[in-house]
């Protein structure tokens, strides 16, 4: 199979689909990669370092969409990539469909196969491609929210924490899944009070074991997190539900609850945000304030240490990566069923019911979406691989 990099476009995007310990593996399976040039170069990979493990250098993106049968990305496609699109096509990035219909809407027009890294599962129905860039943003909310607590930044000039004889500031996470877990795991490094909310008491049970008591662990209510907000220095937003567009765990109302100068990290934001006050920002303009609030809504927080980032994003996506090149999707799905819900649009047609509910659209199941034709097809292929 043909597999295409191209370059990410999006702003302040440095990170690339995979690095050159992902080609020399792809080619050994007897595939050919194509990387547009410069992809890497922003998480310090050099043309030449892919080059010298089997890729071929092309120069544009035109050139990686015209001849790749599978395109490999980091963020959801752009406009003008999506226009590059073509039926039979596949797709694999994150794509975070569930709260924007018009991205969804341009992929069903393109007639490609679109399987989105955050909602493939393993056996234990854990999001394997997800939890490494979750790792990473929340370290970064940690860091993000001690910087912006600082007086020149719009914070209340606290600092995280303490000192002897002065308070250390108090940090809420909401949610303990793999980004709250490591949200609270620099929080507490650094100092801070920390109480960590999820509404599994077995999950706040292995973060008490996990942290031997260093954090408070609270059962997620909306009363629990409005006591708490009026001492809270720092609150990040950890809430994920399965390819959904996140709840709102925070009311615009609320923010009259909390000390003028907190600050609100919200990781969720890709999936529409957990903050009702949430918008999407950037690294170059990450935060705005509302009510007195300063809000930190990057949507792409891995994207600040790309050379970290790209590294972990290749040693989760490679093995699913050789899997759809061996077999193609149905092929790759029949060796692991963890696949089926990563593909989230499939012949022009919605296939995740998360996703499809959030959009508003109906939803057909993979195996009809991609069709006989198609599946019969990959059959084959996979029969001569």
């Amino acid at each position: 199979m043909k597999v295409g990099v191209p370059g990410e476009v999006k702003p302040d995007e440095h990170r690339v689909a995979i690095t050159p310990a992902g080609v020399r593996e792809m080619v050994e399976h007897g595939h050919e990669v194509l990387v547009e040039a410069a992809a890497g170069e922003g998480s310090a990979i050099a043309d030449a370092d892919y080059e010298s493990q089997g890729a071929r250098i092309v120069a544009g993106p035109a050139a990686v969409f015209g001849e790749a049968e599978m395109v490999l990305k980091v963020k959801e496609p752009q406009p003008a990539e999506i226009e590059m699109l073509r039926p039979g096509q596949l797709l694999f990035t994150y794509l975070h469909l569930a709260p924007d219909p018009e991205l969804t809407r341009g992929l069903c027009g393109s007639g490609a196969t679109c399987i989105a890294y955050e909602t493939v599962e393993d056996a234990r129905g854990r999001l394997p491609l997800l939890a490494p860039m979750s790792e990473i943003a929340g370290k970064i909310a940690t860091q993000a929210g001690a910087f912006m607590l600082e007086k020149p930044l719009g914070g209340r000039g606290i600092l995280l924490g303490g000192v002897p004889g002065v308070a250390a500031a108090n940090v809420i996470v909401i949610g303990g899944g793999v980004v709250g877990q490591n949200a609270a795991f620099v929080s507490l490094g650094m100092g801070a009070d920390v109480f960590v909310f999820d509404k599994s008491v077995d999950r706040l049970r292995e973060l008490e074991i996990g942290f031997a008591g260093g954090c408070s662990t609270v059962y997620s209510t909306t009363l629990a997190i409005e006591e708490m907000l009026p001492r809270a220095d720092l609150v990040i937003g950890a809430v994920l539900v399965h390819g959904a567009r996140a709840p709102f765990v925070v009311r615009r109302e609320q923010l009259a609850l909390m000390k003028p100068g907190a600050v609100l990290i919200d990781v969720a934001i890709d999936q529409g945000g957990c903050f009702e006050t949430s918008r999407p920002t950037t690294h170059r303009d990450p935060t705005f304030e509302v009510d007195g609030i300063t809000h930190y809504c990057v949507a792409n927080m891995p994207g600040a240490v790309p050379i970290t980032a790209t590294h972990a994003l290749t040693n989760a996506t490679l093995p699913y990566e050789i899997a759809l090149a061996d077999g193609g999707v149905t092929g790759a799905i029949r060796r692991d069923p963890g696949l089926r819900p990563g593909v989230n649009v499939a012949g022009g047609q919605v296939t995740h019911p998360a996703v499809a509910e959030g959009v508003g659209m109906s939803c057909v199941p993979v195996e009809e979406a991609l069709g006989p034709e198609r599946a019969e097809a990959e059959k084959r292929r996979a029969e001569v691989s």
